[in-house]
């Protein structure tokens, strides 16, 4: 029981830094598109 009780929360662990990754690079994709635009307008 206790095996199974830790593997599951190993897995919760893995999968939120997985997503977490993926919510960074979104975020800095984010932020150069809105730079790319400023320079644009700038221009």
């Amino acid at each position: 029981m206790l095996k199974t009780i830790s593997a599951l929360l190993l897995s919760l662990v893995i999968l939120s830094a997985l997503s977490g990754c993926n919510t960074v690079r979104g975020f800095g994709e984010d932020i150069r598109h809105v730079g790319s635009a400023i320079e644009r307008g700038a221009s």
